[in-house]
């Protein structure tokens, strides 16, 4: 997975994602994560992604919200609560605004990017606590590349990718800004697949991912996610794999979709 080949012109075109036609502001979709816990998946976490409309002095926004909250009885084991927020272009999904607010089993940390895509920069904002509570603040200028996005608003682009031109093995690079760094994810086409979810039984996209030159994600296919092969192309399931144990995500409801 580490040596992934190039996409051709061709391919680059059947994944184009220039127009939002998938994802509407009041969409709701709730999950039950699980992680592996001596050998046995457990559920231990909440997962919302929620779209809303923000209107701003000069323009009108799509923000797209994802938390992640412990079930009460983990949180003494450990606590959850995080919250990632893009506030992207309607129509392109381009993101100007993103928030990464975690606090985990009492580590605290604060991320904020200010995107100017004319200038490839951004105007990141880290806040972290110290021991004794208080914060501390590091301001950077970030140089980025063309079309980079943040982690949120790359889930929500996927959505709108053609996937249903795709054949098995077509492969497609994104940037993303992480911790102040750009990473390359590679997103790879495996098949269309049938599985049961709690919406019933759908017919899904199946999608690997891997980051270039970088072993978080670990083992081939291991970090998955289904798509619902339709216009929503709602994630149903999805499976990762980290250096620390692995886990998964599967959904409870999805309502306010836009198709």
């Amino acid at each position: 997975m580490k040596k992934l080949l190039a996409l051709s012109f061709f391919i680059s075109t059947l994944y184009s994602f220039a127009q939002n036609n998938t994802i509407a502001a009041g969409e709701k979709l709730v999950f039950t994560a699980s992680y592996n816990m001596s050998g046995l998946l457990t559920d231990i976490a909440e997962v919302k992604m929620e779209t809303s409309e923000v209107k701003t002095s000069k323009t009108t926004l799509l923000r797209l919200k994802c938390t992640a909250t412990t079930y009460k009885k983990w949180d003494d084991f450990f606590k959850i609560r995080d919250i990632y927020e893009s506030y992207v272009n309607p129509k392109t999904l381009t993101p100007y605004l993103y928030k990464r607010d975690i606090s985990e089993g009492g580590y605290y940390k604060f991320m904020q990017y200010k995107y100017n895509h004319k200038a490839n920069l951004v105007k990141s904002l880290k806040r972290k606590k110290k021991k004794d509570g208080t914060t501390w603040d590091e301001n950077k200028a970030v140089r980025i590349s063309t079309g980079t996005k943040d982690i949120v608003s790359l889930l929500y682009t996927l959505r709108n990718l053609d996937i249903h031109k795709a054949t098995p093995g077509d492969q497609q690079e994104f940037t993303v800004l992480f911790d102040n760094k750009e990473t390359t994810v590679v997103v790879s086409y495996i098949k269309k697949e049938t599985i049961s979810t709690a919406l019933g039984s759908k017919a899904c996209y199946k999608l690997s991912f891997a980051l270039k030159g970088n072993d978080i994600l670990k083992g081939n296919n291991a970090n998955l996610l289904w798509l619902t092969a339709d216009a929503n192309k709602v994630p149903v399931y999805a499976k990762f794999k980290i250096p620390v144990g692995n886990g998964e995500l599967k959904i409870t409801s999805a309502t306010g979709l836009k198709h």
